[in-house]
């Protein structure tokens, strides 16, 4: 009888020890463009191409007594097709038309090549910057413009944040990055053949 008291003791105490370890999240980001874009274009063909160019899926730990159980990740498959139709929306807006495998057209090519989180190792979670990139290649007939665009958020918390929280602070870094991209009128002046 007390080996059995003793034993479910030992469970509780295990149980208990476990609940601090945080578990991994996947967001599912919704970027969305945030400023409005100014028409430069006449409805001529772009061909429009979104690719995942991150070494990992992982943006990096919210970091706490373990880190390594607090991963935060994005999966490719889930975050490039809604790039994709923000990208091929904001070409719209800019007076162009998104038209896949269009002969001879202006082509813009636009890489997620980083998107991080980083919080302190420190027993409780105070804090995450937070930052994403996007590369650019755009090119026409007779030109090319490549460029980087940055965004970063530094949140601090009062509690470790769920999956939510962390969800919308990636969607608001990935949307002002994303909106960078496009208010370039370098980008509109290449895709009008400029």
């Amino acid at each position: 009888m007390r080996n059995r008291l003793l034993l479910g003791l030992i469970a509780v105490a295990g149980l208990a020890i476990a609940g601090c370890a945080s578990s991994p999240q996947q967001l599912s980001p919704q970027p969305k463009l945030t400023a409005p874009m100014a028409a430069v274009g006449h409805g001529q063909p772009v061909s429009v191409r979104v690719v995942d160019g991150r070494s990992s899926f992982s943006l990096g730990t919210r970091g706490g007594l373990y880190p390594e159980t607090s991963t935060v990740s994005v999966q490719s498959n889930d975050v490039i097709p809604k790039l994709q139709a923000e990208a091929e929306s904001a070409v719209r807006l800019l007076g162009f038309t998104p038209t896949p495998n269009a002969y001879n057209a202006p082509q813009l090519t636009l890489t997620l090549a980083e998107l991080k989180y980083q919080s302190p190792k420190e027993l409780y979670v105070t804090s995450a910057n937070i930052g994403a990139t996007f590369k650019v290649d755009v090119r026409n007939s007779v030109r090319s413009y490549t460029g980087r665009y940055g965004a970063s958020l530094e949140q601090r918390f009062g509690m470790a944040p769920n999956t939510a929280t962390n969800t919308k602070l990636v969607s608001d870094v990935l949307s002002d990055a994303l909106t960078r991209v496009f208010k370039d009128q370098t980008i509109g002046q290449v895709l009008n053949g400029q």
